[in-house]
């Protein structure tokens, strides 16, 4: 177990280690998405309380909508309201989710979030989550909607930075704040990942129930590599047989 609130550099190492385990005998990234989020929920607690540190966990991969299943095509098209104008219109898809309530642990059960399309960035600023996230991980936006071939070599071996909003209730870039933020208790968001070779982007979610400072944030930049590790063979493969 990792308390959260001093998440410490052993707890780093030995946590990095884990994750990149969950690549080994997987079929697919779904499974292995799955098992990340689930192993952070589980094992990421608040020492003083003893309970779990996170309210819920959550992996996203950005993928093409031509290359969807075809719920998950559905279920962006009625986020954007219509069919995207392009096929290699970008969706950020959700492919990994733990958390306190027994809907929050399937990711077919998502009401908002299994894929929203990312057609430009007039639309990503509608999201301002998604939109800070990419900005405080220091990537252009139109390069997560667009990656430019000729630079994928060099934003796939780019360390990227953490994304935080330390104080979740009444930020304007947490959303639901009603429905899921206060109710909760959702104290922080703290995200991390990074960018793979296809050129599509990765990133973890926490959204815990207690304050984490940027120091501790910080400590979570490294565990974006073992992420990445498990991930990456599975490229092909993203999502799991039905």
């Amino acid at each position: 177990m990792y308390d959260i609130t001093q998440f410490s550099l052993s707890d780093m190492t030995e946590c990095a280690s884990a994750l990149r385990q969950f690549g080994v005998g997987a079929k697919s990234m779904e499974e292995v998405a799955d098992g990340i989020a689930r192993f952070l929920y589980d094992h990421l607690i608040i020492k003083q309380s003893g309970e779990r540190g996170c309210a819920l966990v959550r992996v996203y991969k950005t993928h093409p909508f031509r290359e969807l299943t075809d719920d998950l095509r559905d279920f962006a098209c009625g986020v954007l309201g219509r069919v995207p104008e392009s096929a290699d219109v970008k969706c950020l898809t959700l492919l990994g989710t733990a958390g306190d309530l027994p809907d929050w642990n399937v990711r077919s059960k998502s009401v908002g979030h299994q894929a929203i399309p990312l057609p430009s960035e007039r639309v990503v600023a509608q999201f301002p989550m998604i939109s800070q996230l990419i900005n405080q991980f220091g990537l252009d936006i139109s390069a997560v909607l667009r990656p430019d071939p000729a630079h994928l070599i060099q934003m796939e071996k780019t360390e990227y930075n953490v994304f935080l909003a330390s104080d979740a209730a009444g930020n304007p870039y947490i959303p639901a704040q009603d429905e899921f933020v206060i109710p909760h208790r959702i104290e922080s968001a703290l995200g991390f990942g990074g960018m793979l070779p296809s050129g599509n982007l990765y990133a973890v979610i926490l959204f815990s129930k207690c304050s984490i400072t940027r120091a501790t944030a910080n400590m979570f930049q490294t565990l974006a590599l073992s992420v990445k590790m498990a991930v990456l063979p599975f490229e092909n493969a993203v999502f799991a047989s039905p």
